[in-house]
């Protein structure tokens, strides 16, 4: 190796972790900026009162940015769920927030008739379902609630670090 290429190669490796950092923490903003609107439609999907734990027992919210969020995770679905929080709100008028239950409810089946709604919606409760019923070690499923709403247990054997460690 050429010692220009080396140190080329030496220097964007060191820059490697500062960039990565950087999109983390750009990442953070913008799911900072629509968590509430992804906390309302997992509120909507897994209300309080029904069978299984709701969304807001389960910390579903967190679930999701933990999960989203790591670095094993697809960047682009991770964009898909940060941008379709963006258009779901968007088509409200920045509104969404704090449309009541049935104003809401027609929001999600006008957004669900779209492409992109549907696709996001369906990525969105695959997510919450993720969290309701995956282990408790990944931070949802509190005392194994989801587990018990169905009557069945979790795999076995159990993981013991989350994310295999990665």
């Amino acid at each position: 190796m050429k010692r220009r290429n080396f140190l080329k190669f030496g220097t964007l490796l060191g820059l490697s972790s500062y960039i990565h950092a950087e999109a983390s923490g750009t990442f953070r903003k913008e799911y900072a900026a629509v968590a509430p609107i992804i906390e309302v439609v997992l509120g909507h999907m897994f209300p309080p009162g029904s069978k299984i734990p709701s969304a807001k027992e389960t910390n579903l919210t967190q679930f999701v940015y933990e999960t989203i969020s790591h670095p094993s995770y697809d960047r682009d679905i991770r964009a898909f769920v940060v941008e379709g929080a963006k258009a779901l709100d968007k088509r409200t008028n920045g509104t969404f927030v704090a449309l009541k239950h049935h104003a809401r409810e027609r929001a999600l089946r006008a957004y669900e008739q779209t492409g992109y709604g549907d696709n996001w919606l369906g990525r969105m409760m695959t997510l919450g379902m993720e969290g309701l019923f995956s282990d408790p070690l990944y931070g949802a499923n509190k005392a194994a609630s989801g587990w018990k709403a169905l009557h069945a247990y979790g795999g076995q054997p159990r993981p013991t670090v989350r994310y295999l460690g990665v």
